[in-house]
């Protein structure tokens, strides 16, 4: 499948994910299981299981975690920030996501990161860069026809949905790559 500007995002794609507190993580999946008994397809259900809900600040068909890792060094990543989604939101080819209010905090976080892995010459997908990004958790990437206003339908019975960004990881599921970024606040 291809999205915006060329980028194919099925088969091997790797990100800078974002995970939420446990309340709000727990609250997505339910959501993910209410759009598997509706009959949307989501998340959830990818036969690997390995997905958390979780905000991407940058994606690729490949990431180095030690680069993103090291580009990082002494940024809390990500500081807790505190979102609010608020929308249902569908992308071309079938990506149906729950989008949060928008924060000065989480824009400032995300501008920082592109900046240092742009200094550290990490590449990533231009749909990832500030004034292009749209911060969003996926809950599916093929709702296509009767899917997406079934699955709006079922993801508006959970907004507003709070969430506190509380931990962070490079993720690859297809190259089996899962590396937690380890972050001490900058002094």
């Amino acid at each position: 499948m291809s999205y915006r500007d060329g980028v194919t995002l099925r088969g091997m794609v790797a990100a800078l994910e974002l995970y939420f507190d446990t309340v709000a993580e727990q609250r997505i999946k339910t959501l993910w299981r209410a759009l598997t008994a509706a009959g949307v397809n989501n998340q959830g259900e990818h036969s690997h299981g390995r997905h958390r809900p979780h905000v991407s600040l940058v994606a690729a068909h490949e990431l180095d975690p030690v680069a993103i890792n090291d580009a990082l060094s002494g940024l809390a990543v990500p500081p807790p920030i505190e979102l609010t989604f608020g929308h249902v939101g569908q992308f071309p080819g079938g990506v149906l996501w729950l989008g949060p209010a928008p924060t000065n905090p989480l824009l400032e976080l995300h501008a920082e990161v592109v900046r240092r892995l742009d200094a550290a010459g990490v590449e990533f997908w231009p749909l990832y860069r500030p004034g292009v990004w749209v911060p969003h958790c996926t809950l599916s990437m093929t709702a296509r026809g009767d899917a997406i206003s079934t699955g709006a339908r079922v993801a508006f019975d959970v907004i507003p949905l709070r969430a506190t960004l509380t931990s962070a990881a490079v993720a690859d599921h297809n190259r089996e790559i899962y590396v937690p970024l380890t972050r001490t606040r900058a002094a």
